[in-house]
C-alpha cells in the first residue's frame, strides 16, 4: 500500500494484547518507539494513543511514563477484580470510541493489536469515516477474520530485532 507523507495518521494501541503477545510468543516486550515509527512511516502523527491497565506496579509505572516520553498519549484504566478473584482488564470500548471521535480528523487509523473484537470498528471506520486502516500486530496472534478487514497489516513477528527489545541479562 502506498503511504503518502500528507496523510494524518493516528495510532491506537492495545497495549495489554501487544504486550501478552510478545510475551508469550518470544518471552520479550515490545519495542513501542519502533512500533511508533512503523505506524506512521514518515506521516504526519495526529495522535498516538497507549491504552493500558494498571495493576499497581512500581515496574509498571515506570513503563507508562517510557510510553509517554516516547510520544504515546497514556490512557489507564484500573484491573478490575471479581470476588471470586477472576480480573479483567480491557480498553476494546474506549478505544473504539476514541477511533471514531478521531477518525473525521484522520485519513488512516492505525490499530496495533490482534484482536478480532475490533472488525466492527474497522468496518465502521472504512465504510462510513472514509478512513484507510491499517494494522500493526504479531502475525501469529492476529485474528485471521481482522485481517481481512484491513487495509494493510504490518506483522512484528517478520523483524523482532526492531519490533522487540533485547532481553535483560541477570546478573
Amino acid at each position: 500500500m502506498v503511504k503518502h507523507k500528507e496523510q494524518r495518521v493516528g495510532l491506537f494501541v492495545d497495549v495489554g494484547n501487544m504486550y501478552h503477545s510478545a510475551k508469550n510468543l518470544y518471552n520479550r516486550r515490545v519495542n513501542f518507539q519502533e512500533l511508533l515509527k512503523a505506524a506512521t512511516a514518515g506521516r504526519k502523527l495526529i495522535r498516538a494513543i497507549a491504552y493500558v491497565v494498571v495493576s499497581k506496579t512500581q515496574e509498571e509505572q515506570t513503563f507508562f511514563e517510557a510510553l509517554a516520553k516516547q510520544g504515546f498519549e497514556v490512557k489507564m484504566k484500573d484491573l478490575q477484580v471479581f470476588v471470586d478473584g477472576s480480573k479483567k482488564g480491557d480498553w476494546d470500548v474506549g478505544l473504539a470510541v476514541d477511533a471514531i471521535k478521531s477518525a473525521d480528523k484522520l485519513d488512516v487509523v492505525v490499530l496495533a493489536t490482534g484482536d478480532g473484537d475490533y472488525i466492527p470498528l474497522v468496518t465502521y471506520l472504512k465504510e462510513n469515516r472514509g478512513c484507510i486502516v491499517e494494522l500493526i500486530a504479531f502475525g501469529d496472534t492476529t485474528s485471521s477474520k481482522l485481517l481481512e478487514h484491513v487495509d494493510d497489516f504490518t506483522d512484528l513477528s517478520a523483524d523482532t530485532q526492531k519490533y522487540l527489545l533485547p532481553t535483560r541479562q541477570r546478573r
